[in-house]
């Protein structure tokens, strides 16, 4: 703790800082790794990002947030650099001509979010004026720290004020602090610069290439031609690229970061950005220049090919280091990665553009609600031991800055997600029709075609005959929690406590069905009552994991939807063993609120988001009893225990 202040100091001589890196404020602006050599921007957005960080880092009106606030800008609507829609604020680039003048502005969106349940933005103005970004940004702010929740972390972020004012209120009430701020000069004096604010190379196409240490191989597919067709995209400057530096993982060393950074002074001026798949980006490279790059680059060991591919997997750190990490996140990217590799060439390009993305848990760190196959980590009790599971996402997808977002079609063991992976690609392959995405298949085919297709590979085989299921990816040790022994929570008792959760899984997987039913032209009462019928199914689910924990302690406990939810907050809740280490009773709040609520307001989006609270809740009831079997909670609460 002692370097830090030295550390400090050097960074901010680097101009970096780490202010407002973390904490509950405006956390880092992002935007496009590729704005202003993009070839389908409306405009470059990156001045504009900078002038929105710059000007509310540290600003008096956001330093009372009750939770953090992201914003990210992008500079069109169909690609994912920007990822918009996931974002507090979202800003997409649009242009529009006023009075024969034309003007720049974007797309202004709000209220999105990934986190355990992800909510996707909600449009703001269709058109918000360049200049008046940081007005309405700043009133934005004052907004959210006076009327956002500040008590309950787990619902304190941007999309739950949102959601609870409603969109229309919430703008009304953005528009009314707007107009009486005070004039700030800050908000537009920068605009006459932001035009021009522009890169340059710091090489010219006339001048000669920079000479390759070795000549490039002349086999029929090198290597280099490879890594050309993944890594080097074209930039909308005639004779430059963009070029990806893969890595796998997000991972690199000091060491090739040092050396990095000598290679890139040859080629470039400060124009390296990093990317949301966990990627270093080069940009202004001359095409002419690519042969001694891809050599200076295999010299360090930064030379994989595949970026931005089906092979790019993603993770977050997962059980390396996060102490919220159920199941090995990198580890398994690691060997999709590896096994993704060995099959590329067999793969077109609709599979190829395809994402995997995987995070160790619930919470969204890897990204895993926005991919087209994505996996969160999980467990599940068997024989008396802890196997390493992953949840399975479908239905997601990376472009269109993050449009729809996934859900989970049920829990599968850590060694078979490999034999997954090929057997939704290799039906995919198979079956799809002539332009067809692969979210767009999943969608025809149907969840429940999709689970029946995998269901054998649910099955965990006995801990005797192999124990490599009992053990994660990249990791030596057992998740063995030992025999289960006798009493309140053991033999049939625990068994009949599977039986039950497997009833609330198949109603939840049953209310998925029922979103699916809502087709493109589908009537407003179709969406309706598809809607109404999923919140109430999922509603179900949550009654149904409840009602398996009581009979834990007694297997008689009324079936009673209210005496269900009665019983179980007595004996879960108010004695906190249902609570979460990290999330604390944020689910059993699922359960509460859903009973109490119905089926009011079915909208698709509200009826996806019950959906995945009763994933989450069910996750947590799996999670409850292996602390009671383990003996870190006793079966019978105490009757002195609040509540009781």
């Amino acid at each position: 703790i002692d370097d830090t202040p030295d550390l400090f100091r050097r960074l901010a001589a680097a101009g970096i800082t780490t202010r407002e890196a973390c904490g509950n404020t405006v956390r880092n602006v992002t935007a496009c790794p590729i704005a202003g050599v993009c070839r389908d921007e409306t405009f470059d957005v990156t001045p504009y990002a900078k002038a929105c960080a710059r000007f509310l880092l540290g600003h008096k009106d956001t330093q009372d947030f009750g939770r953090k606030f992201k914003i990210a800008f992008s500079g069109c609507a169909g690609h994912a650099c920007g990822l918009a829609m996931m974002h507090d604020m979202g800003c997409i680039a649009r242009k529009r001509i006023v009075d024969g003048v034309e003007k720049r502005g974007f797309e202004f969106y709000v209220g999105g979010g990934l986190g355990a349940v992800p909510y996707q933005a909600k449009l703001f103005d269709e058109f918000l004026p360049v200049e008046e970004l940081l007005p309405v940004a700043q009133a934005m702010a004052r907004v959210f720290a006076r009327l956002g929740e500040k008590k309950n972390r787990a619902a304190a972020r941007l999309k739950f004020l949102v959601k609870k004012l409603g969109i229309g209120e919430f703008k009304r009430l953005v528009i009314e602090e707007r107009a009486a701020l005070p004039s700030d000069p800050k908000w537009t004096d920068w605009l006459g610069e932001a035009e021009q604010d522009v890169e340059h190379p710091l090489r010219g196409l006339d001048e000669p290439p920079v000479v390759a240490g070795h000549p490039v191989s002349t086999v029929r597919i090198s290597p280099f031609e490879k890594w050309c067709s993944t890594n080097a995209k074209p930039q909308r400057q005639p004779g430059y690229v963009a070029v990806t530096v893969t890595l796998p993982l997000g991972d690199i060393s000091s060491s090739q970061m040092r050396k990095l950074s000598d290679i890139v002074r040859k080629y470039l001026h400060d124009t390296i950005r990093t990317t949301v798949e966990q990627n270093l980006l080069l940009r202004w490279i001359r095409e002419s220049d690519l042969p001694a790059l891809y050599r200076d680059l295999e010299g360090i060991g930064l030379n994989e090919p595949g970026a931005e591919s089906i092979v790019d997997v993603t993770a977050c750190p997962g059980t390396d280091t996060c102490k919220l990490g159920i199941a090995s996140s990198r580890g398994l990217a690691a060997v999709l990665r590896e096994k993704l590799m060995t099959r590329e060439l067999q793969y077109d390009e609709a599979v190829r553009n395809m994402r995997i993305k995987v995070s160790g848990c619930f919470n969204s760190c890897g990204q895993h609600h926005l991919a087209d196959i994505g996996f969160y980590g999980s467990s599940r009790t068997i024989g008396g031991f802890t196997v390493p599971h992953f949840q399975l996402l479908l239905g997601g997808e990376w472009s269109e800055n993050a449009a729809h977002y996934g859900l989970s079609i049920g829990a599968l063991p850590s060694k078979r997600i490999p034999e997954v992976v090929d057997r939704l690609i290799e039906r995919y392959m198979r079956e799809r029709q002539s332009g067809e995405n692969f979210r767009v298949f999943m969608g025809r085919l149907g969840k429940k075609e999709a689970k029946a297709m995998l269901d054998d590979l649910t099955m965990v085989p006995a801990h005797d005959a192999d124990p490599s299921f009992f053990v994660d990816w990249h990791d030596s040790r057992e998740f063995s929690i030992g025999d289960m022994g006798k009493g309140e929570c053991a033999g049939e008792v625990v068994s009949m406590f599977d039986f039950d959760l497997a009833e609330a899984e198949r109603e939840v997987f049953e209310a998925q069905i029922e979103l699916d039913g809502i087709s493109e032209d589908a009537s407003t009462e179709e969406i309706k009552r598809h809607s109404a019928a999923a919140i109430r199914t999922a509603c179900k689910a949550m009654i149904s994991a409840a009602h398996a924990l009581n009979r834990i302690r007694n297997i008689d406990s009324p079936a009673d939807p209210a005496r269900v939810v009665e019983i179980f907050r007595r004996d879960f809740y108010d004695t906190q063993i249902f609570f979460d280490r990290f999330a604390g009773g944020r689910f059993a709040q699922f359960l509460f609120q859903a009973h109490e609520r119905g089926d009011i307001d079915p909208t698709p989006e509200n009826a996806h988001q019950r959906v995945e609270e009763a994933q989450l809740f069910i996750e947590a009831s799996h999670a409850c009893q292996m602390k009671i079997v383990a003996g870190q909670a006793p079966a019978v609460p105490s009757p002195f225990a609040p509540g009781r």
